[in-house]
């Protein structure tokens, strides 16, 4: 109990609820970050408090404005994706939601592009949509396109993903990043499936980096959470809509993703090696009838992909159809794969494999989903670090029981 706390002479219940709480500062430096679970923070000085509530840089009030757990994790995303700041939410999808807020509001247009994570496509046309905020849905590939929506006007933001969920298209950033400040827009990349480890979409000139940071970032399939990095004062906007709205991510989950991100670079060297190998078994199975990978050079995106990511890494990340697949046939292959997990995620350390049409684009119709080229067989892969010929095994043991 604290030397003034002894002084008191409190009596029992007092004790019970004060003793050892709030030490004093140690002469010690942790070797990791703590876990500062707590909802409010304290001062001596109640000017510090006064100015914490003010919004003062690197002091803390109240865990909806921050925490230094959650701080520390915001420094490190930022420092690997070479921006500014950072800012953690408590999805990814919580940290699409602010960053939408803070470029648009009635009467502007925002184009997207057409091929972006079914749920992403949700929230721009039950969302923004009554809200007035139009959303224009383009190839992203076709800068032509792209720059004739703009001629249009009204514009705040173009959104894309660097790899796109689930036909794995490469965006071609840096004309995308020229072309969308020519016009006075701000660019918003989603970059979950390639990691700043593949690409850092801020030094091509990205106004906004977007995370699930439940994916590779964490790598471990136990948190969820999201994170955007920016420049500090975008970043400070992004904090003050969050202040209000409070999708902030709790302690435990930033320390989780800390943990993580430790991993990251041995994860996803290991993953990209695996993927290629899956991806070159998948090409030659009489029961596959497309592979979708960018480090195919079948693939339209190959040339992109070889231009901005490292040499000989193209993610983890393997789609495929499924020659003559029924819905009933996908479940069947689903059912019979033992080693890789059917799980509504991926970027972590297991194989997970999803089916789109069930899961990622099942809120889009039929017509929809096959005008952006998702067919009935298509499945998509997260490559884990795993042994890969234990990974091919499983999948070619799955398909047997199809064909």
């Amino acid at each position: 109990m604290p030397e003034d706390l002894r002084r008191l002479h409190l009596r029992f219940a007092s004790r019970a609820a004060h003793a050892g709480e709030r030490p004093a500062p140690r002469e010690v430096i942790p070797t990791t970050t703590p876990i500062y679970a707590t909802a409010t923070f304290l001062y001596r000085d109640i000017r510090l408090m006064d100015a914490a509530l003010g919004g003062a840089e690197g002091v803390f009030v109240y865990g909806r404005y921050g925490n230094p757990t959650t701080e520390a994790l915001e420094t490190a995303i930022a420092a690997l994706e070479e921006q500014e700041a950072a800012i953690a939410f408590s999805s990814g999808m919580a940290a699409l939601h602010a960053t939408i807020l803070s470029c648009a509001e009635a009467g502007d247009r925002l184009l997207a592009s057409r091929d972006l994570y079914g749920q992403t496509i949700t929230l721009l046309r039950t969302v923004f949509g009554p809200l007035g905020i139009e959303t224009t849905f383009v190839d992203i590939l076709d800068l032509d396109h792209v720059e004739t929506e703009l001629r249009r006007g009204r514009v705040r933001l173009i959104l894309c993903e660097t790899i796109s969920n689930p036909l794995l298209r490469v965006t071609d950033l840096p004309s995308l990043a020229e072309l969308a400040h020519r016009y006075g827009a701000r660019l918003a990349v989603d970059n979950t499936f390639a990691t700043p480890y593949l690409v850092r979409p801020g030094t091509f000139g990205a106004d906004y980096v977007i995370h699930s940071a439940t994916k590779y970032l964490s790598g471990h399939g136990d948190v969820t959470a999201g994170a955007v990095a920016t420049t500090a004062e975008r970043r400070w906007e992004l904090n003050e809509i969050n202040k209000t709205v409070g999708s902030v991510l709790g302690p435990f989950e930033a320390f989780l993703v800390l943990r993580g991100l430790k991993t990251l670079p041995l994860r996803m060297r290991q993953q990209c090696e695996n993927a290629i190998r899956v991806a070159h078994w998948l090409v030659n199975h009489p029961a596959i009838e497309r592979v979708y990978f960018p480090g195919l050079p079948t693939h339209p995106s190959h040339e992109t992909a070889v231009r901005l990511f490292p040499p000989g890494e193209y993610g983890a990340m393997v789609a495929f159809d499924i020659r003559g697949a029924t819905q009933e046939r996908i479940f069947s292959f689903l059912q019979s794969l033992q080693l890789i997990l059917p799980a509504t995620t991926l970027g972590d350390v297991y194989s997970e494999v999803l089916y789109p049409v069930m899961a990622s684009h099942r809120g889009l119709s039929p017509a929809e989903r096959q005008a952006l080229g998702i067919g009935e067989g298509l499945v998509r892969l997260s490559v884990g670090i795993e042994d890969p010929e234990d990974i091919i095994a499983d999948l070619e043991h799955a398909l047997a029981q199809i064909t």
